[in-house]
């Protein structure tokens, strides 16, 4: 296990829905019908008051540091001044003007402004979906920029530039094919994409833009909310573009459809040379990160081991199909979609 991701390992938080109710009115003076939410770490509710208004109260993991919940708190303060119309959660203070309230067993108790739209991952992927998440993506990254905090470092094993760290979980993978790319894929990670990480621009991105943190509009065709700012870190900005395109490559036609996330975000907040060129190798390291992790965890909560694996089918054959391509003939065609000089 790693020692540095005590959040992947401990259990979420076990507040009864009336616990829950009750803290959100002591703190916050809201009341009304608790509903649920899916979360690997957390326990999540939404709330509904009578008058209609709706809201996400968070009771975070113990095992999170309160300084990274400050961090992922302030971003989203800083997002809502640099770009007000962007579709985030807003922070609701409490009744003392607190953005966060500690509990006895050293969970935080938060409340978030509800944001509509249906999950991204419940529509088909299409063009203009596509080309809607890069440039929201982008949006978000430049709202982003000159952001910084305390914890904007600390680690985080879903953060791409920590990739090799996945090698001791690799035999948790049950697919002997998929867990043979993802041991090559570290290789190359190890060898060459690694060592050029530090020539990228660098700074705090939201890190898990994956269709269950995505919200769209009923037809499908355009992104209408960001949610959980939970794996936020301070990486190589084009590492958030790798995740977010890293759920849309059609493994019939992996290049032309990840070009409609990668074109859209390129048109906001342009790549250099070296993002452009390594935009491949991110957004394949981020298949294998979601492929390893996924079946190490399933096997430490199989309780919950479906909603954990969720993504494992499309990045694994994302992550083949990218494979199979090639990494010259991928650099090539990303460099001609976006008009970059290799």
């Amino acid at each position: 296990m790693d020692a540095n991701a005590p959040s992947l390992t401990a259990p979420p938080p076990a507040h009864s829905p009336e616990d829950a109710l009750a803290l959100a009115e002591r703190h916050f003076g809201r009341t009304g019908r608790l509903e649920p939410l899916a979360s690997e770490r957390d326990l999540n509710f939404r709330l509904t008051t009578p008058s209609g208004e709706s809201f996400v109260l968070k009771i975070g993991n113990a095992a999170e540091p309160a300084v990274v919940v400050e961090f992922q708190t302030g971003a989203l303060l800083h997002i809502a001044a640099r770009d007000p119309a962007l579709p985030v959660p807003r922070v609701v203070r409490s009744l003392d003007g607190r953005t966060g309230v500690p509990l006895p067993g050293g969970e935080i108790l938060r409340l978030m402004s509800w944001v509509e739209g249906h999950p991204m991952h419940r529509v088909a992927s299409g063009p203009a979906l596509r080309r809607s998440l890069g440039t929201t993506a982008a949006r978000l990254a430049r709202a982003l920029e000159g952001f910084d905090h305390p914890a904007a470092g600390h680690e985080l094993l879903w953060d791409i530039r920590n990739a090799a760290r996945l090698r001791p979980f690799l035999h948790t993978v049950t697919d002997a094919r998929l867990r043979d790319l993802a041991a090559l894929w570290l290789d190359r990670f190890e060898d060459e994409i690694a060592p050029a990480l530090a020539g990228l621009p660098w700074q705090v991105v939201h890190a898990d833009l994956n269709p269950h943190n995505v919200l769209t509009d009923p037809m499908g065709r355009a992104v209408t909310g960001i949610l959980d700012f939970g794996d936020m870190v301070r990486t190589p900005r084009a590492c958030d573009l790798a995740v977010a395109a890293s759920y849309h490559a059609d493994p019939v036609r992996p290049l032309e459809t990840l070009t409609e996330v990668v074109a859209a975000w390129h048109s906001v907040l342009p790549l250099t040379g070296g993002e452009a060129r390594l935009i491949p190798d991110l957004i394949a390291m981020r298949m294998v990160l979601t492929v390893v992790i996924a079946h190490w965890r399933a096997g430490l909560y199989p309780g919950n081991a479906p909603y954990i694996l969720r993504n494992v089918p499309s990045s694994g054959a994302g992550l083949a199909a990218l494979t199979e391509t090639g990494r010259g003939a991928a650099r090539r065609h990303f460099a001609r979609a976006l008009e970059i000089r290799e």
